[in-house]
């Protein structure tokens, strides 16, 4: 599997933490079942944000990206986020998109506007996933320009930028310059996920199994990587689509511009413990859209502390249809709160003393521990 990782001008923020929480789910279940997972994970450590950052701030970009990537290693630690085989950053594999802007040159999507390279789109705008004006205005918010002169389709995103005063660049066959965001994800998915020769191998051959990330990448990114990779492959660039849902605060949206941003590093520094942050998360169906609030901290300490002292107990009620109920949750589309909540209503029970017996506690606290990432 492929989740798309962070830009890193900026902390982990929780919608952040909700997003990777969700595929180590899928991580730790797929292990669980058996299966060899090759999981892999990008880092956008060349974009505008992370430029503008480091020009607001006076610091050089490779410096902020190093910073930020150790911050967001520390948090995704502390959260108990099994990590990724491989955790490419884009600088890494320039070479890598040089080949296969060449390749898809070669099989006609690329073309050229004052020096910069354009993917043709129009091969695949049958797959859009929204009306074509609500399109286009979402890829001018996320990046994109549908107003350039002289492009073929308003749609098309950019696959190198010629180099601009003040930025860095890297050489290639195509001229001096940097890629673009869509063309990084989809060479570090397929040379990581399907092998070094991956490119030797179209029309027939396989696809990734899973794309994943936030709902907000599915149009324009995961849209774009998607028509990438098919136009190199000459097959579908993913089996399966997996997106998590979004967080807000106190009932608007969580944003940079609204500077209402809750990072897990602050909440760390203020003392909470991770495994509050990552109870709290979990009892919100990782595809729904909510709202974070003090009062969620607060609800999960008064489960954790139940659940501890009930896992504590020498003598516990049975643990076998728990454990079963909270297995059949995560494998139903990953139904944590359904999970949670016969987790806790075992714990309850537990501490009413009703039909108690030796043991068992130890088994239940390992299941936890390596399905859903609980280490109570």
């Amino acid at each position: 599997m492929y989740v798309c990782g962070i830009t890193p001008y900026d902390a982990t923020h929780l919608g952040h933490a909700a997003t990777y929480l969700a595929f180590d789910l899928i991580h730790r279940y797929r292990k669980i079942q058996g299966a060899s997972v090759s999981f892999v994970e990008n880092i956008t450590d060349i974009d505008e944000p992370l430029l503008e950052r480091a020009t607001r701030d006076s610091v050089d970009w490779r410096t902020l990206a190093s910073d930020q990537i150790d911050l967001y290693r520390s948090d995704m630690t502390a959260l108990h986020v099994l990590p990724p085989q491989d955790f490419v950053p884009a600088t890494s594999v320039m070479d890598l998109i040089d080949d296969a802007i060449t390749v898809m040159d070669r099989n006609g999507f690329v073309y050229q506007l004052d020096g910069d390279l354009y993917f043709d789109i129009t091969t695949f705008l049958s797959d859009l996933p929204l009306p074509l004006p609500d399109a286009i205005t979402a890829f001018s918010e996320k990046g994109g320009d549908p107003g350039r002169v002289g492009k073929k389709h308003p749609l098309d995103p950019i696959l190198w930028l010629s180099h601009r005063d003040g930025e860095p660049g890297w050489e290639s066959s195509h001229g001096f310059g940097r890629p673009g965001w869509h063309i990084e994800c989809c060479v570090i998915a397929l040379r990581y996920l399907l092998g070094e020769h991956y490119l030797e191998s179209t029309g027939t051959g396989p696809s990734i199994d899973l794309q994943g990330g936030g709902s907000d990448l599915v149009f324009p990114h995961h849209f774009m990587s998607a028509a990438q990779g098919a136009a190199l492959l000459g097959r579908p660039f993913a089996k399966d689509y997996v997106h998590s849902g979004m967080v807000g605060l106190d009932g608007e949206k969580m944003s940079k511009s609204k500077g209402n941003l809750v990072f897990v590093s602050t909440l760390l520094s203020d003392g909470v413990d991770p495994v509050l942050i990552r109870y709290a998360l979990l009892r919100d169906h990782y595809q729904s859209d909510r709202m974070w609030s003090a009062d969620k901290l607060s609800r999960a300490t008064e489960a954790v502390t139940k659940i501890r002292t009930a896992l504590a107990r020498e003598e516990v009620v049975a643990v076998q249809s728990t454990s079963q109920a909270i297995v059949n949750a995560v494998a139903n589309n990953l139904d944590t709160p359904a999970a949670l909540k016969a987790l806790e209503t075992w714990a309850q029970e537990t501490l009413d003393g009703n039909s108690l017996v030796a043991g068992g506690a130890g088994e239940l606290s390992r299941l936890i521990d390596a399905l859903l990432g609980l280490a109570l």
